[in-house]
């Protein structure tokens, strides 16, 4: 018996349909390659490398192209197996198609500013910020440079709509088969769309993001990724139990371990890590200084003379770099100013994609401790504090005041991140000034934001760049230098440290899957009247290692309940850094990646050497691969516990 079938020509508008959606991802991965082509070194990445990525991409385009054609594909062959010709049913399919694929080149189109700012395809991070939408929407209406990537989103989409038209109205002559090779047809073609969703062959796990590491070239290995297929993978990976609390060791193991690193055995307190800090008593300090601590938004190490830049960006960081306690080796705890900001105030690492300031708990951090030695403490933002959530984390922490966008005059506020940087310097002088008259020392934090879109530079500064990225820099550099120079007018200034460090980097340039740009930065203590000589650290440390630091440098008693080290007068082996779904494990030397979807890796990073060394140094690597999770295991394990704060010293020592 024959049917007359329309499946041959159902087969061939879905071919023509992959063929048309996997063009227009070519051209957004196109966009993509050449938005960032400065991060390719030619002489390292030949032509071919290049043509691997984006054949790599077209198999990750057909994974996400074949989830969202499978059922229309299956719905129009059983119609087509019987006959069944439905016009109304026939526009259904096509404006499934064009609504889902709209949607995915939207996400391609918005991956490509993404990638420039976290060296990383769209993933669910993005959306941590829905909170505050309205605020992340004006900001990006406020950045110029985000338009470029809409219109092309917006021609290709009125493209793909005129083509997706003319492939739907195509007419095929119709072919008579028996309904056993229909049906054969039909279900060879179904299962080539399941092996697409697979996206490959093997008898293995489909395919997943660490397929597309196939070179030694971080940027092209992250070319030929979906951005559909990253954010898919991390939503779902998101949605798993053991993502929101996470388990990467043993706890007991994990707080041998720590307290190993630590050099104690014991504990006294209900936390595993407290341990009582007493100062130096050979030396005898009669005033307790001031402390500012300024953090800067987007502050690479890279961006400055002192660490190889040679486009002078940052005179006036450079020039105090060299009058100070200067910290060379010192990297940011995650990739998110909301990290920056947890870590240098309150000493622990990030984990994975977990946001601490969204988790109101008290911790023995800064604030906390400074205020119980009777200090102010006082919050300085360039815009909304309810951001991220930071006002009402910080009130709990013991922040007195917290000064924000509300109370600049609204003709100061020039974009959605408020004020300038140099504004709220300004602005925070005669504050500070009225702090100093209480006859209390105060502790002062400031996070600035001119380094962030959308940008924004006041007609009073004239930049040398013609780079706007790099007149920012400037800007931000000169901001620093006018709230130092108004500083040291004040009798406030010689009983004062400044502690400047950065949120995170920019991911200038990548050799690694991690860019350490964005997690170097440089940290410096200022303070011309009580750090009478210079000092360069060369070991390495981070931003969870701020507050112990500051603590030694007074010799104040507390209590350190935290992860962090007094760099002066500790030392640790290894530092964490966490970009997301991937954390990085350095020391002076060596640089240990570990990633969910693929296997670890150790490189030379100070060599710039690309080898995986990853077999040779196979201890040296489980050692750091046990220290990074024993870090973050503890840390998990003191938030389930409600140990992150000795409650004002009145819990009783462990006796069981």
């Amino acid at each position: 018996m024959s049917y007359k079938t329309n499946n041959f020509p159902n087969i061939l508008l879905i071919i023509r349909t992959y063929i048309l959606v996997i063009c227009v991802f070519f051209i957004f991965r196109l966009i993509l390659f050449l938005s960032e082509i400065d991060r390719i070194n030619f002489s390292e990445a030949d032509f071919s490398t290049i043509i691997q990525a984006f054949i790599m991409g077209v198999r990750f385009d057909i994974v996400i192209s074949s989830y969202i054609l499978l059922l229309p594909a299956t719905i129009i062959f059983i119609f087509g197996l019987f006959g069944i010709e439905s016009r109304i049913l026939r526009n259904i399919i096509f404006y499934w198609v064009f609504i889902l694929f709209t949607i995915s080149f939207f996400i391609s189109a918005a991956d490509v500013p993404y990638f420039n700012q976290f060296y990383s395809r769209m993933s669910i991070s993005a959306f941590e910020w829905l909170d505050n939408a309205d605020f992340v929407f004006s900001m990006i209406i406020q950045e110029s440079r985000y338009f470029l990537y809409i219109l092309p989103f917006l021609l290709l989409t009125i493209i793909f709509f005129f083509f997706l038209k003319r492939v739907f109205r195509i007419k095929q002559e119709k072919i008579r088969l028996n309904l056993f090779s229909n049906i054969l047809v039909s279900v060879l073609f179904l299962a080539l769309m399941f092996l697409g969703i697979r996206g490959r062959i093997q008898e293995k796990a489909p395919i997943s993001i660490g397929t597309a590491y196939f070179s030694n070239n971080s940027f092209l290995n992250k070319l030929g990724l979906n951005p559909v297929f990253t954010l898919m993978r991390s939503w779902l990976d998101s949605r798993k139990e053991d993502n929101a609390t996470i388990q990467l060791m043993d706890n007991q193991m994990a707080i041998n371990n720590i307290q190993k690193y630590l050099h104690f055995d014991e504990y006294e307190y209900n936390s595993p890590i407290a341990r009582s800090i007493l100062p130096d008593t050979s030396t005898d300090i009669s005033q307790k200084y001031n402390i500012v601590i300024i953090i800067m938004e987007n502050m690479s190490a890279a961006k400055m003379k002192r660490h190889g830049n040679d486009n002078n960006l940052t005179p006036f960081l450079d020039s105090i770099s060299w009058q100070s306690y200067y910290f060379e080796n010192i990297y940011s705890a995650g990739k998110h100013t909301y990290n920056g900001i947890f870590s240098t105030l309150f000493s622990f690492p990030g984990l994975y994609r977990q946001h601490p300031l969204k988790q109101i708990k008290k911790y023995d951090g800064i604030s906390t401790t400074l205020l119980k030695h009777g200090y102010t403490t006082t919050y300085f933002t360039t815009h909304d504090s309810q951001f991220d959530n930071v006002e009402g984390f910080l009130r709990e922490n013991d922040f007195q005041n917290i000064i924000s966008q509300t109370d600049y005059p609204l003709s100061e506020i020039k974009t959605t991140l408020g004020v300038p940087d140099d504004y709220m310097f300004r602005y925070a002088i005669p504050e500070i000034d009225k702090l100093s008259e209480l006859d209390k020392p105060f502790f002062v934090t400031m996070v600035t934001a001119s380094d962030h879109g959308p940008y924004y530079i006041p007609n009073y500064f004239q930049p040398k760049s013609e780079s706007k990225k790099m007149q920012i820099v400037e800007y931000a550099d000169w901001s620093l230098q006018q709230f130092i120079s108004l500083s040291s007018e004040k009798k406030w200034f010689d009983n004062t440290i400044f502690v400047f460090v950065a949120d995170h980097g920019t991911p200038l340039f990548a050799l690694y899957d991690i860019s350490l740009n964005y997690f170097h930065t440089p940290l410096i203590f200022y303070a011309p009247k009580i750090l009478k000589e210079n000092k360069i650290f060369n070991f390495i440390g981070g931003q969870v290692d701020i507050f112990p630091t500051i603590m030694g440098l007074l010799k104040l008693p507390y209590i350190n309940n935290t992860l962090g080290i007094d760099l002066i007068n500790e030392s640790r082996p290894y530092i964490i850094i966490n970009d997301d779904d991937k954390i990085g494990v350095l020391d002076t030397t060596q640089f240990l990646i570990l990633s969910k979807d693929n296997e670890s890796r150790l490189y030379n990073y100070k060599d710039k050497d690309l080898t995986n060394y990853i077999d040779d140094y196979r201890l040296k690597a489980n050692e750091m691969d046990i220290y990074a999770r024993a870090n973050m295991q503890v840390f998990q394990y003191m938030l389930l516990n409600n140990s992150t704060s000795l409650h004002n010293n009145d819990l009783k020592k462990q006796t069981d």
